[in-house]
């Protein structure tokens, strides 16, 4: 049975994490957007993809954003309190600083195998079905937003493309047609050239990394508005190339997406590496969580966001240690086995020893002397 103080106070950190979590949400979805957003522009992002690519891409962050989050959350949530003075009343009524740990422990337990779900099985996944979507969109004109029948803009204003029709898949076509336009600001022209075909195809080159249409059977104009001097060419084989998409198979990624039980198997540095990363997001909840309790100590007196800025400041520390020694083990300075536990471990023997510290009464001070005087 749950005493009505711990009632109180999960309540309490509940809704602080579920707020810091939505504004956490909202910053890096927005994020997101912008970024999706440039890239597809670009053209190295379907459009159809945005809404999936950034769900994914969210749940892929929650590795950072849910440990930051219960962080915030607790500080949130018992600064108030002790700046209220609410605090003060339990403390009065027999409740130590230890006790509460127990309220924290409810909420960060279950976050604790919530975070190592994300980390080891729902992330991987998340980036492996983002990876799958670009590259399927990078195979079919279909996907990306080229529909048969209708005039279509090339993105970053390379022109206007037509097909009268497509395979069910989005490789093959007839009857296309295509204008773009160059201006050229230094000589004042704008150069017109215009491409069609009777048919053609989407392939990959021979190490599948660049896309190209194969028209067939068609004719080119070039020529400079305002001018008479156009060019006409009649091909049989025509090989144009289009902009690269945006795949993510670099080695990050690749490294990001393996399965955890390939990780486990492998005895390559990286992969280990990545292991050892992904097992440190579970641990950091309960780690930020001892951390946390004894920074959001405060008086009533103080500021009301001064406990929260040195809180972000140690989690700013905290994260970088984490990508320091990320860097150094896939490097191959530190030794795999050792892992994060030389950062893990300091910061919650410094959470306890602050958590110790905090619960002492203060000790008295120039009593030897008040003493003397009194007997004086």
């Amino acid at each position: 049975m749950l005493r009505i103080v711990d009632r109180y106070l999960v309540r309490e950190l509940l809704v602080s994490f579920l707020a810091a979590v939505a504004i956490l949400l909202l910053v890096t979805v927005g994020a997101t957007v912008a970024d999706l957003l440039a890239k597809i522009a670009r053209g190295r992002v379907a459009a159809d993809l945005l809404l999936a690519l950034i769900g994914l891409r969210t749940v892929d962050s929650l590795t950072l954003l849910v440990p930051l989050a219960l962080f915030l959350g607790v500080q949130l949530a018992y600064g108030r309190l002790y700046r209220e003075s609410e605090m003060a009343v339990f403390a009065a009524s027999g409740l130590p600083v230890t006790g509460l740990v127990r309220p924290l422990l409810l909420l960060a337990v279950p976050m604790t195998f919530a975070m190592a779900l994300i980390s080891f099985w729902l992330a991987p996944a998340a980036v492996r079905q983002a990876q799958a979507l670009q590259e399927e969109a990078s195979r079919s004109l279909i996907v990306a937003g080229l529909e048969p029948g209708r005039f279509v803009e090339l993105p970053n204003n390379d022109g206007v493309m037509y097909v009268d029709s497509m395979n069910a898949d989005g490789t093959k076509f007839k009857k296309m047609f295509v204008a773009s336009e160059r201006i050229d600001t230094e000589a004042g022209r704008t150069s017109l050239n215009v491409i069609t075909a009777a048919d053609g195809e989407l392939y990959h080159d021979a190490n599948g990394a660049e896309r190209y249409l194969g028209l067939n059977d068609g004719f080119r104009v070039e020529g400079v508005l305002g001018q008479d001097n156009y060019r006409l060419m009649r091909y049989v084989r025509n090989d144009v190339k289009l902009t690269d998409t945006e795949t993510d198979a670099n080695a990050d990624s690749v490294k990001r997406s393996a399965p955890t039980t390939e990780l486990l198997a492998s005895n390559d540095i990286v992969q280990r590496t990545e292991f050892q990363w992904r097992l440190a997001a579970p641990l950091s909840v309960l780690v930020l969580v001892l951390l946390a309790l004894p920074l959001a100590k405060s008086s009533p007196r103080e500021p009301r966001y001064a406990r929260l800025l040195i809180a972000l400041l140690s989690w700013v520390i905290y994260y970088n240690c984490l990508a320091i020694g990320r860097s150094k083990l896939s490097q191959g300075v530190l030794d795999p086995r050792i892992g994060f536990w030389w950062v893990q471990v300091p910061t919650a023997m410094l959470a306890l020893y602050l958590l110790w510290r905090s619960q002492r009464l203060p000790r008295p001070r120039h009593t030897a002397a008040r003493v003397h005087s009194e007997v004086a």
